[in-house]
Protein backbone atom coordinates (compact mmCIF):
# COMPACT_ATOMS: atom_id res chain seq x y z
CA UNK A 1 0.00 0.00 0.00
CA UNK A 2 1.41 3.36 -0.97
CA UNK A 3 2.49 5.72 1.77
CA UNK A 4 2.06 9.20 0.31
CA UNK A 5 3.63 12.36 1.67
CA UNK A 6 5.54 10.48 4.36
CA UNK A 7 8.89 11.70 3.03
CA UNK A 8 11.41 13.07 5.55
CA UNK A 9 11.28 16.81 6.03
CA UNK A 10 14.96 17.49 6.72
CA UNK A 11 15.55 19.63 3.64
CA UNK A 12 14.10 22.93 4.91
CA UNK A 13 14.53 24.96 8.06
CA UNK A 14 11.61 25.70 10.33
CA UNK A 15 11.71 29.37 9.30
CA UNK A 16 11.42 28.37 5.64
CA UNK A 17 8.46 26.12 6.36
CA UNK A 18 6.68 28.79 8.41
CA UNK A 19 7.30 31.33 5.63
CA UNK A 20 5.84 28.99 3.01
CA UNK A 21 2.73 28.35 5.09
CA UNK A 22 2.32 32.06 5.98
CA UNK A 23 2.36 33.23 2.36
CA UNK A 24 0.56 30.24 0.87
CA UNK A 25 3.49 29.24 -1.34
CA UNK A 26 2.30 27.36 -4.45
CA UNK A 27 4.45 24.34 -3.58
CA UNK A 28 2.98 24.18 -0.10
CA UNK A 29 -0.57 24.55 -1.42
CA UNK A 30 0.07 21.71 -3.89
CA UNK A 31 1.08 19.36 -1.09
CA UNK A 32 0.86 20.70 2.48
CA UNK A 33 1.35 17.45 4.38
CA UNK A 34 5.18 17.44 4.76
CA UNK A 35 5.02 20.99 6.10
CA UNK A 36 2.33 20.00 8.59
CA UNK A 37 4.39 16.99 9.69
CA UNK A 38 7.34 19.29 10.39
CA UNK A 39 5.17 21.77 12.31
CA UNK A 40 3.61 19.01 14.43
CA UNK A 41 7.09 17.98 15.52
CA UNK A 42 8.87 21.34 15.79
CA UNK A 43 6.22 24.04 16.30
CA UNK A 44 2.79 22.55 17.05
CA UNK A 45 1.46 26.03 17.94
CA UNK A 46 3.01 28.17 15.26
CA UNK A 47 2.93 31.95 14.73
CA UNK A 48 2.23 32.79 11.08
CA UNK A 49 2.58 36.18 9.40
CA UNK A 50 -0.07 36.11 6.64
CA UNK A 51 -0.57 38.74 3.97
CA UNK A 52 -3.52 40.33 5.80
CA UNK A 53 -1.05 41.42 8.50
CA UNK A 54 -2.83 39.92 11.53
CA UNK A 55 -0.78 37.56 13.68
CA UNK A 56 -2.31 34.11 13.29
CA UNK A 57 -1.52 31.06 15.39
CA UNK A 58 -1.79 27.68 13.64
CA UNK A 59 -2.54 24.57 15.71
CA UNK A 60 -1.43 21.32 14.06
CA UNK A 61 -1.56 18.38 16.52
CA UNK A 62 -4.72 16.29 16.87
CA UNK A 63 -5.25 16.56 20.63
CA UNK A 64 -4.66 20.31 20.62
CA UNK A 65 -6.89 20.78 17.57
CA UNK A 66 -9.76 18.80 19.07
CA UNK A 67 -9.56 20.76 22.32
CA UNK A 68 -9.27 24.12 20.55
CA UNK A 69 -12.36 23.46 18.44
CA UNK A 70 -14.48 23.49 21.61
CA UNK A 71 -12.46 25.90 23.77
CA UNK A 72 -14.66 28.93 24.64
CA UNK A 73 -11.54 31.08 24.96
CA UNK A 74 -11.26 30.90 21.17
CA UNK A 75 -14.27 32.93 20.08
CA UNK A 76 -16.12 32.61 16.78
CA UNK A 77 -18.10 35.83 17.23
CA UNK A 78 -16.14 38.16 14.97
CA UNK A 79 -18.29 41.08 16.12
CA UNK A 80 -15.96 41.04 19.12
CA UNK A 81 -12.98 41.65 16.84
CA UNK A 82 -14.32 43.84 14.04
CA UNK A 83 -10.99 45.48 13.27
CA UNK A 84 -9.51 42.03 12.73
CA UNK A 85 -12.52 40.96 10.68
CA UNK A 86 -12.22 43.99 8.41
CA UNK A 87 -8.47 43.47 7.98
CA UNK A 88 -9.11 39.94 6.70
CA UNK A 89 -12.40 40.28 4.82
CA UNK A 90 -12.80 43.98 4.10
CA UNK A 91 -15.40 46.39 5.46
CA UNK A 92 -18.49 45.26 3.63
CA UNK A 93 -21.73 43.39 4.28
CA UNK A 94 -20.93 42.07 7.70
CA UNK A 95 -24.59 41.04 7.93
CA UNK A 96 -24.06 38.07 5.60
CA UNK A 97 -21.28 36.74 7.81
CA UNK A 98 -23.26 37.38 11.01
CA UNK A 99 -24.54 33.80 11.08
CA UNK A 100 -24.41 30.56 13.06
CA UNK A 101 -20.86 29.88 11.88
CA UNK A 102 -19.57 33.17 13.31
CA UNK A 103 -21.33 33.27 16.67
CA UNK A 104 -20.93 32.00 20.22
CA UNK A 105 -23.48 30.73 22.76
CA UNK A 106 -26.13 31.66 23.66
CA UNK A 107 -26.91 33.15 20.23
CA UNK A 108 -25.20 30.25 18.47
CA UNK A 109 -27.23 27.78 20.53
CA UNK A 110 -30.52 29.38 19.47
CA UNK A 111 -29.60 29.57 15.78
CA UNK A 112 -28.24 26.02 15.67
CA UNK A 113 -31.29 24.59 17.45
CA UNK A 114 -33.53 26.07 14.78
CA UNK A 115 -31.36 25.05 11.82
CA UNK A 116 -30.48 21.50 12.82
CA UNK A 117 -33.99 20.16 12.15
CA UNK A 118 -33.21 20.03 8.43
CA UNK A 119 -30.12 17.91 8.92
CA UNK A 120 -31.22 15.10 11.22
CA UNK A 121 -30.06 11.68 9.97
CA UNK A 122 -33.66 10.57 9.45
CA UNK A 123 -34.64 13.59 7.37
CA UNK A 124 -31.43 13.45 5.39
CA UNK A 125 -31.92 9.74 4.62
CA UNK A 126 -35.32 10.62 3.16
CA UNK A 127 -33.44 12.69 0.57
CA UNK A 128 -31.42 9.70 -0.73
CA UNK A 129 -33.71 8.92 -3.65
CA UNK A 130 -33.84 12.55 -4.77
CA UNK A 131 -30.07 13.01 -4.52
CA UNK A 132 -29.53 9.77 -6.44
CA UNK A 133 -31.85 11.00 -9.20
CA UNK A 134 -29.88 14.27 -9.48
CA UNK A 135 -26.56 12.40 -9.61
CA UNK A 136 -27.81 9.98 -12.27
CA UNK A 137 -29.14 12.84 -14.42
CA UNK A 138 -25.80 14.66 -14.27
CA UNK A 139 -23.91 11.48 -15.15
CA UNK A 140 -26.18 10.82 -18.13
CA UNK A 141 -25.20 14.24 -19.44
CA UNK A 142 -21.54 13.38 -18.80
CA UNK A 143 -21.85 10.09 -20.69
CA UNK A 144 -22.69 11.94 -23.88
CA UNK A 145 -19.27 13.63 -23.77
CA UNK A 146 -17.24 10.78 -22.23
CA UNK A 147 -14.20 12.98 -21.52
CA UNK A 148 -15.28 15.56 -18.91
CA UNK A 149 -14.05 17.83 -16.17
CA UNK A 150 -15.69 16.12 -13.22
CA UNK A 151 -15.55 19.29 -11.10
CA UNK A 152 -17.62 21.49 -13.42
CA UNK A 153 -19.78 18.68 -14.84
CA UNK A 154 -20.65 16.81 -11.66
CA UNK A 155 -18.91 17.73 -8.40
CA UNK A 156 -20.17 21.32 -8.23
CA UNK A 157 -23.61 20.96 -9.85
CA UNK A 158 -24.62 18.10 -7.53
CA UNK A 159 -24.50 19.90 -4.14
CA UNK A 160 -25.87 23.12 -5.64
CA UNK A 161 -28.87 21.22 -7.01
CA UNK A 162 -29.38 19.47 -3.66
CA UNK A 163 -29.24 22.76 -1.73
CA UNK A 164 -31.62 24.45 -4.16
CA UNK A 165 -34.06 21.56 -3.76
CA UNK A 166 -33.72 21.90 -0.01
CA UNK A 167 -34.48 25.63 -0.17
CA UNK A 168 -37.27 25.36 -2.73
CA UNK A 169 -35.44 27.37 -5.41
CA UNK A 170 -36.82 26.87 -8.90
CA UNK A 171 -34.55 25.11 -11.39
CA UNK A 172 -34.52 28.02 -13.83
CA UNK A 173 -33.12 30.34 -11.13
CA UNK A 174 -30.23 28.08 -10.11
CA UNK A 175 -27.63 28.98 -12.76
CA UNK A 176 -27.67 32.66 -11.80
CA UNK A 177 -27.35 31.84 -8.09
CA UNK A 178 -24.45 29.51 -8.81
CA UNK A 179 -22.79 32.20 -10.92
CA UNK A 180 -22.88 34.74 -8.09
CA UNK A 181 -21.65 32.26 -5.49
CA UNK A 182 -18.80 31.41 -7.85
CA UNK A 183 -17.82 35.09 -7.95
CA UNK A 184 -17.81 35.21 -4.15
CA UNK A 185 -15.69 32.06 -3.97
CA UNK A 186 -13.17 33.46 -6.43
CA UNK A 187 -13.02 37.01 -5.06
CA UNK A 188 -13.34 36.69 -1.28
CA UNK A 189 -9.60 36.93 -0.59
CA UNK A 190 -8.49 38.92 -3.64
CA UNK A 191 -8.54 42.70 -3.08
CA UNK A 192 -8.26 43.24 -6.84
CA UNK A 193 -11.80 41.85 -7.21
CA UNK A 194 -13.45 43.94 -4.50
CA UNK A 195 -15.96 45.57 -6.89
CA UNK A 196 -17.06 42.21 -8.28
CA UNK A 197 -17.34 40.79 -4.77
CA UNK A 198 -19.46 43.69 -3.52
CA UNK A 199 -21.82 43.37 -6.48
CA UNK A 200 -22.17 39.59 -6.10
CA UNK A 201 -22.81 39.72 -2.36
CA UNK A 202 -25.33 42.54 -2.74
CA UNK A 203 -27.17 40.55 -5.42
CA UNK A 204 -27.21 37.43 -3.25
CA UNK A 205 -28.41 39.27 -0.18
CA UNK A 206 -31.25 40.84 -2.17
CA UNK A 207 -32.20 37.59 -3.92
CA UNK A 208 -32.19 35.54 -0.73
CA UNK A 209 -34.27 38.25 0.94
CA UNK A 210 -36.79 38.01 -1.90
CA UNK A 211 -36.94 34.24 -1.44
CA UNK A 212 -37.66 34.67 2.26
CA UNK A 213 -40.47 37.13 1.49
CA UNK A 214 -41.94 34.83 -1.16
CA UNK A 215 -41.90 31.83 1.17
CA UNK A 216 -43.56 33.84 3.93
CA UNK A 217 -46.31 34.86 1.53
CA UNK A 218 -46.66 31.39 -0.02
CA UNK A 219 -45.64 28.78 2.58
CA UNK A 220 -43.90 25.68 1.28
CA UNK A 221 -42.63 22.40 2.71
CA UNK A 222 -39.03 23.37 1.93
CA UNK A 223 -36.31 23.75 4.53
CA UNK A 224 -36.81 27.52 4.38
CA UNK A 225 -40.53 27.04 4.98
CA UNK A 226 -39.72 24.94 8.04
CA UNK A 227 -37.41 27.67 9.37
CA UNK A 228 -40.13 30.28 8.97
CA UNK A 229 -42.63 28.08 10.83
CA UNK A 230 -40.18 27.09 13.58
CA UNK A 231 -41.25 27.72 17.17
CA UNK A 232 -38.04 29.64 17.85
CA UNK A 233 -38.39 31.54 14.58
CA UNK A 234 -35.57 33.50 13.01
CA UNK A 235 -36.05 37.07 11.82
CA UNK A 236 -35.53 37.93 8.15
CA UNK A 237 -31.92 39.01 8.60
CA UNK A 238 -31.10 35.75 10.38
CA UNK A 239 -32.89 33.75 7.70
CA UNK A 240 -30.88 35.41 4.93
CA UNK A 241 -27.56 34.95 6.71
CA UNK A 242 -28.44 31.32 7.51
CA UNK A 243 -29.24 30.54 3.89
CA UNK A 244 -26.06 32.32 2.87
CA UNK A 245 -23.81 30.22 5.11
CA UNK A 246 -25.53 26.96 4.14
CA UNK A 247 -24.98 27.70 0.45
CA UNK A 248 -21.50 29.15 0.83
CA UNK A 249 -20.19 26.35 3.05
CA UNK A 250 -22.36 23.50 1.81
CA UNK A 251 -21.61 23.52 -1.89
CA UNK A 252 -17.83 24.08 -1.99
CA UNK A 253 -16.92 21.66 0.75
CA UNK A 254 -18.92 18.80 -0.76
CA UNK A 255 -17.82 19.56 -4.32
CA UNK A 256 -14.14 19.66 -3.45
CA UNK A 257 -14.52 16.46 -1.38
CA UNK A 258 -16.02 14.63 -4.34
CA UNK A 259 -13.00 15.62 -6.43
CA UNK A 260 -10.51 14.67 -3.70
CA UNK A 261 -12.21 11.30 -3.30
CA UNK A 262 -12.21 10.39 -6.98
CA UNK A 263 -8.63 11.55 -7.56
CA UNK A 264 -7.13 9.62 -4.67
CA UNK A 265 -9.01 6.44 -5.56
CA UNK A 266 -7.90 6.64 -9.19
CA UNK A 267 -4.32 7.02 -7.98
CA UNK A 268 -4.72 3.84 -5.90
CA UNK A 269 -6.25 1.09 -8.07
CA UNK A 270 -6.05 -1.42 -5.20
CA UNK A 271 -8.33 0.73 -3.05
CA UNK A 272 -10.67 1.45 -5.93
CA UNK A 273 -10.91 -2.27 -6.69
CA UNK A 274 -11.96 -2.99 -3.10
CA UNK A 275 -14.91 -0.62 -3.51
CA UNK A 276 -15.86 -2.10 -6.87
CA UNK A 277 -15.90 -5.58 -5.34
CA UNK A 278 -17.67 -4.53 -2.14
CA UNK A 279 -19.88 -1.41 -2.50
CA UNK A 280 -20.86 -1.77 1.16
CA UNK A 281 -17.44 -0.27 1.96
CA UNK A 282 -18.42 3.09 0.42
CA UNK A 283 -19.57 4.77 3.68
CA UNK A 284 -16.36 3.70 5.40
CA UNK A 285 -14.32 4.89 2.42
CA UNK A 286 -16.00 8.31 2.59
CA UNK A 287 -14.98 8.74 6.23
CA UNK A 288 -11.42 7.62 5.50
CA UNK A 289 -10.95 9.98 2.56
CA UNK A 290 -12.40 12.90 4.53
CA UNK A 291 -9.70 12.12 7.11
CA UNK A 292 -6.96 11.55 4.53
CA UNK A 293 -7.64 14.54 2.25
CA UNK A 294 -10.52 16.58 3.58
CA UNK A 295 -11.86 19.53 1.61
CA UNK A 296 -11.67 21.83 4.67
CA UNK A 297 -7.94 22.19 5.27
CA UNK A 298 -8.14 24.63 8.17
CA UNK A 299 -10.96 25.73 10.41
CA UNK A 300 -12.61 29.08 9.92
CA UNK A 301 -11.06 31.89 11.94
CA UNK A 302 -11.33 32.11 15.67
CA UNK A 303 -9.75 34.77 17.83
CA UNK A 304 -8.38 34.60 21.35
CA UNK A 305 -10.86 36.28 23.67
CA UNK A 306 -8.16 36.24 26.36
CA UNK A 307 -4.50 35.31 26.65
CA UNK A 308 -4.15 31.55 26.13
CA UNK A 309 -1.02 29.49 26.71
CA UNK A 310 -0.85 26.29 24.67
CA UNK A 311 2.18 23.95 24.64
CA UNK A 312 4.32 26.72 26.09
CA UNK A 313 3.29 29.26 23.44
CA UNK A 314 1.40 32.38 24.49
CA UNK A 315 -1.48 33.24 22.14
CA UNK A 316 -2.17 36.89 23.02
CA UNK A 317 -5.69 38.19 23.39
CA UNK A 318 -7.07 39.36 20.03
CA UNK A 319 -4.86 37.09 17.90
CA UNK A 320 -6.39 35.01 15.14
CA UNK A 321 -6.35 31.24 15.59
CA UNK A 322 -6.61 28.62 12.87
CA UNK A 323 -6.77 24.88 13.37
CA UNK A 324 -5.11 22.72 10.73
CA UNK A 325 -7.68 19.96 10.34
CA UNK A 326 -5.67 18.32 7.55
CA UNK A 327 -2.67 18.14 9.86
CA UNK A 328 -4.63 16.85 12.85
CA UNK A 329 -6.16 14.12 10.71
CA UNK A 330 -2.69 12.84 9.80
CA UNK A 331 -1.23 12.97 13.29
CA UNK A 332 0.58 9.66 13.92
CA UNK A 333 -0.07 10.08 17.65
CA UNK A 334 -3.77 9.51 16.84
CA UNK A 335 -3.94 7.40 13.67
CA UNK A 336 -1.89 4.37 12.68
CA UNK A 337 -0.10 4.85 9.34
CA UNK A 338 -1.91 8.19 8.82
CA UNK A 339 -0.33 8.83 5.41
CA UNK A 340 -1.84 5.63 4.04
CA UNK A 341 -5.31 5.68 2.48
CA UNK A 342 -7.15 2.53 3.59
CA UNK A 343 -10.83 2.28 2.64
CA UNK A 344 -11.24 -0.61 5.11
CA UNK A 345 -9.96 1.43 8.09
CA UNK A 346 -12.32 1.10 11.06
CA UNK A 347 -13.33 3.51 13.79
CA UNK A 348 -12.93 6.70 11.76
CA UNK A 349 -16.39 8.27 11.95
CA UNK A 350 -16.59 10.36 15.09
CA UNK A 351 -12.80 10.38 15.41
CA UNK A 352 -11.45 12.42 12.49
CA UNK A 353 -11.93 16.19 12.54
CA UNK A 354 -12.98 16.61 8.90
CA UNK A 355 -16.39 17.89 10.02
CA UNK A 356 -15.03 19.72 13.05
CA UNK A 357 -15.78 19.00 16.68
CA UNK A 358 -17.73 20.40 19.60
CA UNK A 359 -20.15 23.31 19.51
CA UNK A 360 -19.44 24.12 15.86
CA UNK A 361 -19.47 20.56 14.55
CA UNK A 362 -20.73 20.77 10.98
CA UNK A 363 -24.53 21.01 10.91
CA UNK A 364 -24.61 19.63 7.39
CA UNK A 365 -22.39 16.60 8.06
CA UNK A 366 -25.21 14.04 7.60
CA UNK A 367 -26.17 15.61 4.27
CA UNK A 368 -22.54 15.85 3.13
CA UNK A 369 -21.95 12.20 3.98
CA UNK A 370 -25.02 11.16 2.00
CA UNK A 371 -24.05 13.25 -1.03
CA UNK A 372 -20.55 11.79 -0.99
CA UNK A 373 -21.83 8.23 -0.69
CA UNK A 374 -24.32 8.73 -3.51
CA UNK A 375 -21.80 10.47 -5.74
CA UNK A 376 -19.17 7.75 -5.32
CA UNK A 377 -21.65 4.88 -5.62
CA UNK A 378 -23.19 6.28 -8.81
CA UNK A 379 -19.78 6.94 -10.38
CA UNK A 380 -18.56 3.43 -9.62
CA UNK A 381 -21.76 1.90 -10.96
CA UNK A 382 -22.00 4.00 -14.12
CA UNK A 383 -18.29 4.30 -14.97
CA UNK A 384 -16.36 1.46 -13.30
CA UNK A 385 -13.39 1.88 -15.66
CA UNK A 386 -13.06 5.69 -15.45
CA UNK A 387 -9.53 7.01 -15.78
CA UNK A 388 -7.65 10.26 -15.36
CA UNK A 389 -7.49 12.11 -18.65
CA UNK A 390 -4.40 14.09 -17.60
CA UNK A 391 -1.65 12.57 -15.40
CA UNK A 392 -0.64 16.07 -14.31
CA UNK A 393 -3.90 16.54 -12.37
CA UNK A 394 -2.43 15.31 -9.09
CA UNK A 395 0.38 17.85 -9.32
CA UNK A 396 -1.04 20.98 -10.94
CA UNK A 397 -4.79 21.25 -10.34
CA UNK A 398 -4.86 21.90 -6.58
CA UNK A 399 -6.29 25.23 -5.44
CA UNK A 400 -3.66 27.87 -4.94
CA UNK A 401 -3.85 31.11 -3.00
CA UNK A 402 -2.67 32.73 0.21
CA UNK A 403 -5.43 31.28 2.43
CA UNK A 404 -5.46 27.54 3.12
CA UNK A 405 -9.18 27.36 3.80
CA UNK A 406 -10.13 24.71 1.25
CA UNK A 407 -8.25 21.71 -0.10
CA UNK A 408 -9.54 20.80 -3.53
CA UNK A 409 -9.06 20.63 -7.26
CA UNK A 410 -9.75 23.34 -9.80
CA UNK A 411 -10.25 20.71 -12.51
CA UNK A 412 -10.43 16.92 -12.63
CA UNK A 413 -10.39 15.77 -16.30
CA UNK A 414 -11.63 12.18 -16.63
CA UNK A 415 -12.22 9.67 -19.39
CA UNK A 416 -15.37 7.98 -18.17
CA UNK A 417 -15.38 5.01 -20.55
CA UNK A 418 -11.93 4.30 -22.00
CA UNK A 419 -13.37 1.63 -24.31
CA UNK A 420 -15.23 4.36 -26.16
CA UNK A 421 -11.92 5.90 -27.22
CA UNK A 422 -10.10 8.89 -25.81
CA UNK A 423 -6.92 10.91 -26.10
CA UNK A 424 -4.04 11.39 -23.69
CA UNK A 425 -2.39 9.11 -21.15
CA UNK A 426 -5.37 8.58 -18.88
CA UNK A 427 -4.93 4.84 -18.66
CA UNK A 428 -1.29 5.09 -17.67
CA UNK A 429 -2.04 7.70 -15.03
CA UNK A 430 -4.83 5.76 -13.38
CA UNK A 431 -3.12 2.41 -13.66
CA UNK A 432 0.09 3.46 -11.95
CA UNK A 433 0.84 1.40 -8.82
CA UNK A 434 1.32 4.52 -6.69
CA UNK A 435 0.78 8.30 -6.84
CA UNK A 436 3.33 10.21 -8.92
CA UNK A 437 6.49 10.96 -6.96
CA UNK A 438 6.11 14.65 -7.73
CA UNK A 439 3.22 14.85 -5.26
CA UNK A 440 5.63 14.09 -2.40
CA UNK A 441 7.30 17.41 -1.57
CA UNK A 442 9.81 18.12 1.16
CA UNK A 443 9.99 21.51 2.88
CA UNK A 444 13.12 22.21 0.84
CA UNK A 445 10.77 22.69 -2.10
CA UNK A 446 8.82 25.27 -0.11
CA UNK A 447 11.51 27.94 -0.19
CA UNK A 448 10.52 31.26 -1.77
CA UNK A 449 10.71 31.22 -5.55
CA UNK A 450 10.89 34.24 -7.86
CA UNK A 451 7.38 33.72 -9.16
CA UNK A 452 4.27 35.96 -9.29
CA UNK A 453 1.93 35.98 -6.33
CA UNK A 454 -0.59 33.10 -6.54
CA UNK A 455 -4.09 33.86 -7.69
CA UNK A 456 -6.98 33.54 -5.28
CA UNK A 457 -8.76 30.17 -5.18
CA UNK A 458 -11.40 29.73 -7.85
CA UNK A 459 -14.01 27.13 -8.56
Amino acid sequence: MTQENAAPHDGGTLDEIVSAVSRGAPEYRTCPHPAYAALREQAPVCLLKPAHGIDTYLITRYDDARDALSDPRFSKDMRGALDTYHAVYGSFFDALDDNVLNSDPPRHTRLRRTLRGAFTPRRVEEMRAGITAIAERLLRECRARNEVDLMSSFAFPLPIAVLCELMGIAEEERPEILEHFSVVTRARFDPRLKAELLAAEEWLRERLGQLVAQTRAQPSDSFLGDLIRAEDALDDTELVSSMWVIFFAGHKTTAFQIGNTVLHLLLRPDQLDKLRRDPALVPRAVEEIVRFEGSVETSTFRYAAEDVRLRGTLIPKGSLVQIALSSANRDPEKFDAPDVLDVTREGIQGTHLGFGHGTHYCLGAPLARLELEVALSCLLREFPEMRLADPRTSREAWLKGPVAAFRGLQQLPLVLDPSAGSTGDAGAAAGAPEPPAATVLSPAALRPAPSPAPAAPRT
